[in-house]
This record gives structure tokens, sequence and C-alpha cells, in this order.
């Protein structure tokens, strides 16, 4: 089971396509996990759990079509998670600050377009300190992310909440940026999972 939370992009987009996992039980079972553990972890910022299964319905018609499966994407069928300073049409982009509070972007960033052109299904986007500008993750909007390995620790920032969803297997994969911490937080993740 745990190859359904912490297997390669690319390979769970393997075993989508030859029917091995469905789109539908793959998404669905990183839902249910964001369900058990984003309580105790606070990860994400907004979940996007109606429209990620709708996607999900998409992609299960899509390998049922004739020839579908040489149209697909690489990442056909895959969760994943957006850092939520990136923009993802129709979800908060608040940076973690009171003063973009509300903020909802009606389109998405090239990167998230990409992801999406290639088959990815984001789930939600994750949580950051204000403005990205600190180690840990915190926040007044949001709050606290807890690190899964010690929740009473931090995950680090500012991609605390994105590390902690790959690391805790809430996300298959997803967007970091880095200005100065952030690429060790998400490294460090993967080094315990890995």
């Amino acid at each position: 089971m745990d190859d359904i939370f912490y297997g390669s992009l690319i390979g769970m987009a393997e075993r989508v396509r030859s029917g091995e996992i469905s789109p539908v039980e793959l998404i669905g079972a990183h839902l249910d996990r964001i369900e058990w553990l984003n309580p105790k972890l606070n990860a994400f910022a907004s979940v996007d759990a109606e429209r990620a299964q709708v996607r999900a319905k998409s992609a299960e018609a899509a390998l049922a079509s004739p020839g579908g499966k040489n149209a697909l994407g690489s990442l056909h069928g895959v969760p994943v998670t957006i850092k939520s300073c990136v923009d993802v049409a129709g979800l908060p982009c608040e940076c973690g600050s009171a003063l973009r509070k509300g903020y909802v972007p009606g389109t998405d960033a090239p990167l998230v377009a990409r992801l999406r052109g290639a088959g990815a299904i984001v789930l939600g986007n994750t949580n950051v300190p204000e403005f990205l500008m600190a180690y840990e993750t915190d926040n007044a909007l949001y709050g606290r992310v807890n690190n899964p390995w010690d929740v009473t620790r931090t995950a680090g920032g500012s991609s605390g909440g994105e590390a902690a969803a790959i690391a805790s297997g809430c996300s298959a994969g997803g967007v970091g940026s880095d200005g100065g911490g952030s690429f060790a937080s998400l490294r460090i993740s993967q080094a315990f999972v890995g």
C-alpha cells in the first residue's frame, strides 16, 4: 500500500496507464489520507477535493476511450499539490498573509497549467509562512505546519506545508519554491521517505 503514497510520479502514472490502479482510486486514497492526517499536520491551506474527484473521473474516462492511452500525458491521473504562493485557478493564493486574504486567481500559473497538461490532478495548495519569509511555517491565516515525524516541531519553511504533505504521503509530489531555505525542507522531507 505504501507505494500508492510514496512511489515516484512516473511510476504512479505507469500504474494508472496499465490499469493496475485507477485515477479515481489513486485520488481517493490521497484525499482519505489528507482527511486523516491533515488535522494533525495542518499542511494544507486548501483542499480541492470536489474538483480533484471530477478530474479523476475524467482521467479514468480518457483511459477507457478508444486510443485514449496514446494521448495521455506523462503524469496522467497523478495527485500533486502546489505551494500557496503559486496561482491555481479557483483556490486561495494568500501567501499566508492577511494582506492577501480572499485573493483567488482566475487562471493557473504557467507551471500549474503545464502540470495539468501532463495529466496531473491538483489536490490543493499547501501552507506557508507569511509572504514566505521565515524558516518555519506558521502564519496568522492558517497556523503552524507540524512536522510529520514529530508534530511538536514545525516542518521548516518556507515550503513547510509542501514538505509535510509529501513526507506524510498526502501528496505524491508537489511544487515548492526556494528563496533560501525551502530546498532543504523539501529535500530533507523526501530523504526520510525514500
